[in-house]
């Protein structure tokens, strides 16, 4: 998918191939990372954290061939003596605990976008849900419920808006026969009649607009998490990541 990096300003930094195409990319500073990203998996090059290192990220010219590269700090070696120079290579899936471990902030390689906030959270409670049942699939749908009753209200709060409006629906119909050629009066007409029944026109979408990015947090979670990857459900639903065959 691309390459990432740590940057002295930022946590995260993704860029495609098509940025390196444009620029070469350098940045310097005390630890930090690198690593080309997959959906599923990284390979990440993790050099001395206690050192200042150099960063750069560039294409072969003439050749379609990205490089990736970690310049660390001078090692001097007197005459008859040796010396050491250790980087961690990591190739593998995107666990959350492994990448901790390995580098601060590695673990952003995870991409659950701008809304990581809502993401986190709600993959540690997946987790903990998987470590009671054991099932991915059953967690999922657990989960959602967990999710469903937390939100509750703002449903609840959305479907009692709905069912003021549909109760109002035959006197706006008589508002804009009377003054249907008359926005403004019809406009005023509109927001007493509001006002008399205690309705706001948002309730209805305003609840469901809340709850969007929660719900977008988790198909992000979902589309991200390794750990369902090649994981059975029930009957034909071998893998939970590939789409339902029928």
């Amino acid at each position: 998918l691309g390459a990432a990096i740590r940057e002295q300003d930022k946590n995260y930094s993704k860029f495609d191939f098509s940025d390196i195409d444009d620029e070469t990319i350098k940045t310097s500073l005390q630890g930090g990372w690198l690593a080309f990203v997959q959906h599923y998996f990284v390979t990440a090059w993790v050099p001395p954290q206690d050192e200042k290192n150099r960063f750069s990220l560039r294409k072969i010219k003439g050749n379609d061939l990205y490089l990736m590269a970690v310049t660390g700090e001078k090692i001097n070696v007197l005459p008859g003596q040796t010396g050491e120079y250790k980087v961690d290579l990591y190739v593998g899936p995107k666990n959350q605990d492994v990448l901790k471990e390995l580098s601060e902030y590695l673990d952003l390689t995870i991409d659950y976008g701008f809304l990581w906030m809502l993401a986190k959270p709600i993959f540690a409670l997946l987790e903990i849900i998987h470590n009671i049942l054991g099932n991915w699939g059953w967690s999922i749908i657990l989960l959602t419920v967990v999710i469903k009753l937390v939100l509750y209200p703002l449903s609840a709060a959305s479907l009692k808006s709905m069912a003021k409006m549909r109760k109002l629906q035959p006197e706006m119909a008589r508002l804009k026969e009377l003054y249907g050629d008359d926005r403004q009066k019809m406009s005023g007409e509109l927001m007493g009649l509001y006002k008399k029944h205690k309705v706001n026109p948002a309730g209805g979408c305003l609840p469901v607009l809340l709850q969007m990015p929660v719900f977008i947090s988790l198909y992000w979670v979902l589309l991200e998490s390794v750990e369902i990857r090649h994981s059975s459900f029930i009957f034909w639903l071998t893998d939970l990541s590939a789409k339902d065959p029928y």
